[in-house]
């Protein structure tokens, strides 16, 4: 994997060309546009990626993983099957980063601890379902699978959280953000499916506003739907709900301030936003492990691609 320790400060790019961004590297290649394209016209053949202006991508998608024993990638290959889309490859993969994060928390029995961390909630016997699949069920969680069902969502289009965890007390939902951001609307505004109908009429018990307030005046489409159903599905089962907004320091806002006002919380039911920098801090505090350096490396190295030529860090570690 490229980080940091590895790849150029800035790398030269003119109207026509850009140069490899590993460090010790002269080959150029032709300037992509638009779009991005995995095409061997941008390929640097020496280390195997693909190049843009602002970011690059591994030829070979399990470069960008920092766990790749035998069980971890048969669990990874399980989970593609049932996630609507994978962007595994790019080096600024929200998806890649997610995974090796939380198979690093899960594979070293941390879980537990950093929602308690987290949340302030003790939790055991934890389920981790990452994108949808259920490791026990060995397919799409079926809770999941019947609350799309519910809210009239379909398949290739339903709400789907990067990652849930189910414990015998509580269900958490936790939304992974990297350089994108919590303000989503619908891609068919006329069309609310039946979020405000369905579990009979959920929706008025767990809301306070509109479904045109909160997903189309003020953008809050995606946390809607995961408040929405993940509520419901914790109702189904007796347990308390947590939806977790989770983003680079950088990008953090009030998450709290700017939902809470929309949704009925409370002892059982609760909204928090947290960064990916606390989960480094929460790891450099934890006792040793035998990934725990791996992971603090992975932190601290990690890039987000280049602006205007620049390259730029992905996490605010000082």
């Amino acid at each position: 994997m490229l980080g940091s320790q590895e790849l150029k400060e800035s790398i030269k790019i003119t109207s026509d060309n850009v140069e490899c961004p590993v460090q010790g590297c002269t080959q150029i290649v032709p300037r992509q546009r638009v779009s991005f394209k995995a095409d061997d016209r941008y390929k640097c053949l020496r280390h195997r990626i693909y190049i843009s202006p602002s970011t690059f991508q591994y030829e070979d998608w399990t470069e960008n993983l920092l766990w790749k024993e035998k069980r971890d990638l048969e669990l990874l290959h399980l989970v593609l099957q049932s996630k609507r889309e994978s962007r595994m490859a790019r080096d600024n993969s929200e998806d890649a980063v997610t995974w090796n994060v939380f198979r690093f928390l899960e594979r070293n029995s941390l879980l537990e601890s950093w929602l308690k961390d987290t949340t302030e909630k003790d939790c055991k016997d934890l389920e981790v379902i990452y994108w949808s699949y259920s490791q026990k069920e060995e397919g799409v969680w079926s809770l999941l699978k019947t609350a799309r069902k519910e809210f009239g969502e379909e398949a290739k289009r339903s709400s789907e959280p990067d990652v849930i965890i189910k414990t015998g007390n509580a269900i958490f939902f936790i939304e992974a953000k990297l350089t994108s951001g919590n303000v989503t609307t619908p891609t068919d505004a006329n069309n609310p499916k039946k979020y405000q109908t369905g579990g009979d009429k959920w929706f008025s018990k767990v809301f306070r506003t509109s479904y045109e307030t909160i997903a189309i005046t003020e953008k809050r489409y995606e946390l809607m739907r995961f408040w929405l159903l993940g509520t419901w599905i914790a109702r189904q089962l007796g347990l308390d709900f947590y939806l977790i907004s989770l983003t680079l320091a950088e990008k953090q806002m009030d998450i709290e301030e700017c939902f809470k006002k929309h949704i009925k919380d409370d002892l059982g039911r609760k909204l928090l936003g947290t960064t990916w920098e606390n989960i480094y801090r929460f790891t450099s505090s934890e006792g040793i492990s035998n990934d725990k350096e791996t992971m603090l490396r992975f932190f601290e190295n990690k890039t987000l691609g280049y602006r205007k030529g620049v390259l730029q860090k992905a996490f605010l570690i000082e």
